[in-house]
């Protein structure tokens, strides 16, 4: 790898790496707290963008990344060494939250991680997850590939995830990111079936795309026509 892609690649697993600590670390923490667990994703997650998204662009996500592939933002080279990079971030953080939280905890054997609530079907939970991830990528798409947020970008990408949580996370725990969900799936004491894992990727790595191919194109930024010049008397 090249420094450039060395140095985005590091942005983009530290970036992960602080929003599943943080994120899976409080619901593990506080599993029945919603707007608590909510709060911490988006506040986090604005952090993160402010901090490392002139390196990398912050995707921390690989929906995100899925999104702006589709969309012909980035090149399938630099998807490649984003996703490598995002799941060791949130392996890792699985890790450390293994390792740093205390035992008998309710939450804390399984690490935060997210799960369909009582009476979810395998569909709805792919439905609520693929509609979530469309709207957390098409916020990234607007207000950051686009510069459509401005100073308030961090903020608008937050804020997205943290609503988002508040209406999924009783549903599906409001992943919306498949690192989020893979890397406690794994590490966790109580680890989690496969097959439950591989529902939230269809569903959040579907909304990314369909989020890509949509704000790629027809929402794409459009040039303003510009006046015609008046003519010379």
């Amino acid at each position: 790898m090249s420094p450039q892609e060395t140095r985005e690649g590091l942005a983009e697993a530290l970036g992960t790496f602080m929003l599943v600590l943080v994120g899976a670390g409080a619901l593990a923490m506080s599993p029945g707290n919603v707007v608590a667990i909510a709060l911490a994703h988006g506040l986090i997650l604005a952090a993160i963008v402010a901090t490392y998204g002139h390196i990398s662009g912050a995707h921390v996500n690989p929906a995100v990344t899925l999104g702006l592939l589709v969309g012909g933002k980035i090149g399938p080279r630099k998807a490649v060494i984003y996703w490598v990079a995002q799941i060791a971030g949130g392996l890792l953080a699985a890790v450390v939250l293994r390792i740093a939280l205390p035992s008998g905890q309710a939450g804390v054997s399984t690490l935060g991680q997210t799960a369909p609530g009582s009476g979810v079907t395998t569909g709805q939970l792919i439905l609520i997850e693929a509609i979530i991830t469309f709207f957390l990528v098409g916020t990234v798409y607007q207000a950051s590939v686009y510069n459509k947020g401005g100073a308030a970008t961090p903020v608008l990408i937050g804020f997205t995830l943290a609503a988002a949580i508040l209406l999924a996370g009783p549903l599906t725990g409001g992943s919306a990111n498949f690192a989020r969900t893979l890397g406690p799936a794994l590490v966790a004491k109580d680890t989690q079936d496969l097959g439950e894992v591989l529902q939230y990727a269809i569903g959040i790595l579907g909304g990314g795309a369909l989020a890509g191919l949509l704000h790629g194109d027809l929402f794409a930024l459009r040039e303003e026509p510009k006046p015609p010049a008046a003519k010379k008397r």
